[in-house]
């Protein structure tokens, strides 16, 4: 088997473990590789204590429209993000819309929030939330965050979630981000990274993979992508304290021995004076 096919063969496993996470969510049930790695559940409650513990308030978590919240992710992207009213934002992997809505907040309608996700049965979702929430400034659009359906320098800032990780080709994730930013853009991305080398049966199981363990890079590999990609400014802390709940996402397997949650920052080189909230290295 090739090196594509190998990537298409992962991805299409990615992309039909979180429809069965949409599609179940929608039924008020809970199934699917993601949903038992990731941490997501059909108990609305289950999820906000999930995402409390990832660093969003319960303000947050009332501000959005009910399905919106799925558990998944390993932060909170806007704590690094810095929002300000009237940016345009694209949210990659953007599931049911919970980061997008909230970053909706923050730029106010004079803003402009674009979520990509590439699995159909979540971009409905999604579109359904924004109704119901009658957020006229976010919409959805089915893609690949390697290839984003969106023309070059549109976004002031491109925020994420726990997706890239699960990328086979993390490369070309930095390289397409880097076009769509608009000069002096920003990336505010949380996401899991390697901390060690990962054992070759943990690297190769697919239901790792889906759970966001098993696609994690080295923390100085990132920093070379996103240096490649032309980034400057690039900032990535590990967050230790995050070992608590990613044990959790595989009980028995050892996997927070080799992987922590992180932020990554990232700027594209412009002449625009540093936003508040963005460290350099």
């Amino acid at each position: 088997m090739s090196q594509q096919q190998q990537m298409d063969e992962l991805r299409q496993h990615v992309r039909e473990s979180y429809a069965k996470v949409a599609e179940s969510s929608n039924e008020g049930s809970c199934c699917g590789e993601a949903a038992s790695c990731c941490g997501v559940s059909d108990d609305a409650a289950i999820n906000a204590l999930i995402s409390t513990r990832l660093g969003y308030s319960e303000g947050d978590l009332s501000s959005v429209p009910d399905g919106a919240d799925m558990g998944l992710g390993c932060g909170n992207p806007r704590a690094i993000a810095s929002l300000q009213e009237g940016e345009v934002v694209v949210d990659l992997g953007s599931g049911g819309g919970f980061d997008a809505f909230l970053s909706a907040r923050e730029v106010g309608v004079s803003g402009k929030v674009i979520g990509v996700d590439m699995t159909p049965a979540m971009i409905s979702k999604a579109r359904k939330n924004a109704v119901k929430g009658k957020f006229s400034q976010v919409e959805f659009r089915l893609g690949e965050i390697e290839h984003l359906p969106i023309a070059d320098n549109t976004a002031d800032i491109i925020i994420s979630n726990c997706v890239i990780n699960l990328s086979p080709n993390k490369q070309q994730v930095f390289k397409d981000a880097f076009r769509v930013l608009k000069p002096g853009g920003r990336l505010a991305i949380s996401d899991v990274v390697a901390t060690a080398e990962m054992p070759e049966d943990m690297k190769n199981d697919p239901v790792l993979h889906a759970g966001c363990m098993a696609g994690a890079e080295l923390i100085d590999d990132i920093e070379a992508m996103l240096q490649k990609a032309g980034f400057e400014d690039i900032c990535i802390t590990p967050k230790d304290e995050s070992r608590e709940f990613i044990k959790d996402w595989a009980p028995g397997r050892g996997v927070e021995d080799y992987v922590l949650s992180a932020y990554i920052e990232a700027r594209k080189p412009g002449d625009v004076d540093c936003e508040p909230g963005v460290r350099a290295t």
